[in-house]
């Protein structure tokens, strides 16, 4: 009998233990994710990473590959040298490949959703299409974020460690500095004899050659009063780091009277004066856009526009606006991929990829002209940048609603 009571113990259902969520209020702070947000995200997983690498591999074979065995074979470059600046150039055409695999994997997911009835049976449940789309949008911020992250982080540094690696492999100079001819333009207020304040030319900088350290057989104009006031002649100069000021050395002072002939002449042999680090700056400075992160290029810019050269202002000022929207294409290929993948038509993987590339191919087209007419003054550096974003996320937008 009491063999029979322990057996009818142990078929008698146990109680479930109960949650308190009284006793964990950080789950309520947790939000929710619905069984068709999980669904709809794990079907654009696949695509997305299999986009990831299709695009690497098609941009690395022609915009690398073909280079590095060129170089193998016609200048002797090593085959280890080779591996590593093929992997040190790997993240910054991966950065590119980002929103071309986003826009790949919400066209195909959604084009399968869609043929298979899917979608017709989610919309029949009272979804919108808005709503369905979300999981793409969020999707593209995550992947917005890592391509930032990249741009910032490691693209940079990557880049110009895979040049400097290809310079040395070569055996070609590989100076971190300009070593001639640095040209530096001071603008800002001029005082005139009268009292006018304008602004202009304050001084002019030329440097025949450097080596590092220090600047050698120098120029230095000086306009401050509207005029060619003094001239400043010295085989060498250096900065004075602890005293924020220039040491030029064994040179001669030409002061310019007002009818232009020469005042008076001084020889010295060391003469500090308190000129702009700038010039410092910009011969230090030989990395490209593609190697500077949004702060490097920024101050860069800085040094540019002080130095008067406006045309390569505006080309750095739009490279530096695009490193604010170029991970925005994620979300605007999100947005043109989601609709396009809902129409009744069936898209094969193979028939997608195609697509993909017409519609990259159509926003870099757009993305060149936009920053081609920024470099030339047409339109302003902001809206060169952002421009081709505006317009593909309202065609997204127009393909939205006409699904919805």
């Amino acid at each position: 009998m009491a063999t029979v009571n322990k057996l009818r113990d142990r078929r008698k259902p146990k109680k479930a233990k109960q949650l308190n969520v009284s006793n964990r209020p950080l789950l309520a702070l947790v939000p929710s994710i619905s069984i068709m947000d999980r669904y709809l995200s794990y079907e654009m997983i696949a695509p997305f990473m299999f986009g990831v690498g299709a695009f690497t591999s098609i941009a690395l074979a022609i915009g690398s590959l073909f280079e590095l065995v060129r170089l193998m074979t016609d200048a002797g470059l090593d085959l280890w040298s080779a591996i590593q600046i093929f992997g040190l150039r790997l993240p910054g055409f991966m950065v590119y490949s980002f929103p071309m695999a986003v826009l790949l994997s919400t066209l195909i997911s959604y084009s399968r959703l869609s043929s298979d009835g899917e979608i017709t049976a989610l919309r029949s449940c009272g979804i919108s299409v808005y709503r369905l789309v979300g999981p793409a949008i969020a999707l593209s911020l995550i992947v917005s974020g890592l391509t930032f992250a990249f741009n910032e982080v490691i693209v940079p540094s990557a880049n110009w460690q895979a040049k400097t690696t290809l310079r040395t492999a070569l055996n070609e100079d590989n100076p971190l500095f300009k070593t001639n001819d640095i040209f530096y333009n001071q603008y800002g207020d001029i005082v005139y004899p009268d009292g006018r304040v304008e602004s202009g030319l304050v001084r002019s900088f030329y440097a025949r050659r450097f080596d590092g350290t220090q600047m050698i057989d120098l120029t230095v104009m000086d306009f401050s009063q509207g005029s060619l006031q003094q001239i400043s002649v010295a085989k060498s100069a250096f900065w004075l780091t602890s005293q924020n000021v220039w040491q030029f050395n064994d040179g001669t002072t030409y002061i310019i009277s007002p009818d232009g002939s020469y005042q008076s002449i001084l020889s010295f042999e060391e003469q500090r004066l308190k000129l702009p680090r700038a010039p410092l700056d910009l011969a230090q400075e030989q990395r490209s856009s593609d190697e500077m992160n949004i702060r490097e290029l920024s101050r860069h810019v800085e040094l540019i526009r002080q130095s008067g050269n406006i045309k390569e202002e505006r080309k750095l000022e739009v490279r530096l606006q695009q490193k604010y929207a170029l991970p925005f294409i994620c979300l605007v290929f999100a947005l043109v991929g989601a609709p396009l993948g809902m129409r009744p038509q069936r898209t094969s993987t193979a028939l997608g990829f195609g697509l993909s590339v017409l519609i990259i191919f159509g926003y870099y087209v757009l993305l060149f002209i936009c920053g081609a007419l920024g470099q030339v003054g047409i339109i302003a550096p902001l809206v060169a940048a952002w421009l081709p974003n505006i317009i593909c996320l309202s065609i997204g937008g127009l393909l939205l609603s006409r699904v919805n």
